[in-house]
């Protein structure tokens, strides 16, 4: 999938992000960029990725996120699955700051 996005303006995009220093940044920019519901779209399979990496069950992650099963399964899937995205960042995560 990643060879199917690489190109000079999804790479624009990237560095872009990667100048983001604070939450206050990345909610102005992802503000003007991303409609009110990707956002919570992106958000919502951030938090079922660490659930799903906490081992929470599909019935705890659908009442606690109101993510679907479809959208529950096509995140693990990524996990099980994917480049390590989820995996990398999550772990990240868990570092202090």
């Amino acid at each position: 999938m990643a060879d199917k996005l690489r190109c000079e303006m999804t790479n624009l995009l990237f560095k872009a992000i990667l100048k983001l220093e604070t939450i206050d940044e990345c909610y102005d920019f992802f503000e003007d960029l991303c409609t009110v519901n990707e956002i919570k779209s992106m958000s919502q399979r951030m938090l079922v990725a660490k659930m799903l990496k906490g081992k929470k069950i599909y019935s705890d992650i659908v009442n606690e996120t109101g993510a679907s099963t479809a959208t529950i399964s096509r995140v693990n899937r990524a996990l099980e699955y994917g480049c390590d995205g989820y995996k990398r960042i999550l772990k990240k995560l868990e570092q202090p700051e």
